[in-house]
């Protein structure tokens, strides 16, 4: 079967997550480009133009029920979940609190858990579907100062497998793409001799653009992705290669 990446399809219900910036708004925007319904849940707001705006906290069930309720309400079942909400507070192990933690952990990883629970029941019931998580090279990479964000990042690689083997069997897709350094408002305040040290560590010697990470996750969540599952697919130009 011979499918093309160009092959126009039904506008379909997609949700994604932290939606109002960086790498979450290229990700809406390039499926608005699409003709999809998109929706995006932020905590204050901020969608790109075209886009539901949703408010929701991941680290609270009953917001994300409401907002699910919401999206399903103006666009249907979600189709395609993109979970990429998250949040970091870097510092060394030993002056982590556990509140810096378990803070990371709830937004991060438990959040995706709890969107990915509430999604599935959609997507069962439409046997498709396809759930694409945003990690982070540092997942598998590791980092300094970051022992909170990579064990997030790494746990969505198994919640992602764990999940494919659990409802590929309705044609549901689970999946993880993993940036590196992207040019966002995160990356904006670091300062030249960091961005410079960071470049030689990178073979394509340069940081990602934010619509590059999107052309990953809307090529999954298209046509030519649908025998992909239980995949890592890393836009980090070359920096976690080996992970």
């Amino acid at each position: 079967m011979n499918v093309s990446e160009t092959t126009p399809h039904e506008p379909r219900s997609v949700l994604v997550t932290g939606g109002n910036r960086g790498i979450g708004r290229a990700i809406a925007e390039a499926f608005l480009a699409q003709g999809d319904k998109v929706a995006v849940t932020t905590r204050s707001g901020g969608a790109p133009e075209g886009a539901l705006d949703v408010r929701c906290d991941v680290t609270d069930a009953a917001a994300v029920e409401a907002a699910f309720a919401e999206v399903e309400a103006a666009h249907g079942p979600v189709e395609v979940l993109v979970a990429n909400a998250g949040i970091t507070a870097d510092t060394l192990v030993l002056r982590m609190s556990e509140e810096q933690w378990s803070s990371v952990i709830d937004t991060n990883l438990t959040g995706s858990f709890r969107l990915a629970k509430r999604a599935t029941k959609g997507m069962l019931r439409m046997r498709r579907g396809r759930i694409i998580f945003i990690s982070s090279v540092v997942g598998l990479l590791g980092s300094a100062g970051q022992v909170n964000y990579a064990a997030s990042k790494a746990g969505l690689v198994g919640m992602a497998r764990s999940l494919a083997r659990e409802l590929g069997s309705r044609s549901i897709t689970a999946n993880v793409v993993s940036p590196g350094f992207v040019e966002t408002d995160m990356t904006d305040v670091l300062t030249d001799e960091q961005r410079a040290a960071i470049k030689t560590q990178v073979p394509l010697g340069r940081y990602a653009a934010p619509e590059e990470v999107a052309a990953a996750v809307t090529w999954l969540a298209g046509p030519g992705g649908a025998y992909v599952t239980g995949a890592v697919i890393p836009v980090d130009g070359g920096l976690g290669m080996g992970h």
